[in-house]
C-alpha cells in the first residue's frame, strides 16, 4: 500500500474514532511518545502551553473531553494528504456551541502518527 493511500486511511480511522469516542482506536493511531497541540489546550491547562506529550497525556486530554462534551464530534470537509502528513478540515459540532471550523494536521513516521496540531477558524 502505498504511504498516501496507507495515510488517508488513517485520516479517515482518526475521524471515525474520535466520532466514536473510541480512546482505544484513536490511540492506536498514535505513536508512544507523539506530541499534539490545540488552542484549546492552551486555553483548559495553560501551563501545558497547548501542548501535550504521550499517550497517558492523549487519553486525559481526549478523555476529558469526550466526558465534559457528549455530543463532540467532527464533520469531515476535505482531506490533503502527502507521504508525511495529512491536513484535515472538519466542521467542530457541539450541541449548545457554534460550530468552527478545524484545520488539524497529522504528522505520520512509520505508518503511526507522532504529531498532530490543531488550527481554528
Amino acid at each position: 500500500m502505498s504511504k498516501i493511500k496507507f495515510n488517508k486511511e488513517t485520516a479517515l480511522a482518526w475521524i471515525k474514532a474520535f466520532n466514536d469516542h473510541d480512546l482505544d482506536s484513536l490511540l492506536a493511531l498514535y505513536a508512544d511518545d507523539a506530541v499534539h497541540f490545540s488552542p484549546k489546550l492552551k486555553i483548559r491547562i495553560p501551563e501545558s502551553n497547548g501542548h501535550v506529550s504521550g499517550k497517558i497525556a492523549l487519553r486525559q486530554w481526549w478523555g476529558d473531553a469526550f466526558n465534559r462534551l457528549p455530543s463532540l464530534n467532527y464533520h469531515l470537509v476535505n482531506l490533503i494528504i502527502n507521504d508525511d502528513q495529512v491536513l484535515m478540515e472538519y466542521v467542530r459540532r457541539v450541541d449548545g456551541d457554534a460550530e468552527m471550523m478545524i484545520a488539524e494536521v497529522l504528522e505520520i513516521k512509520d505508518k503511526l502518527i507522532i504529531r498532530s496540531r490543531v488550527y481554528q477558524a
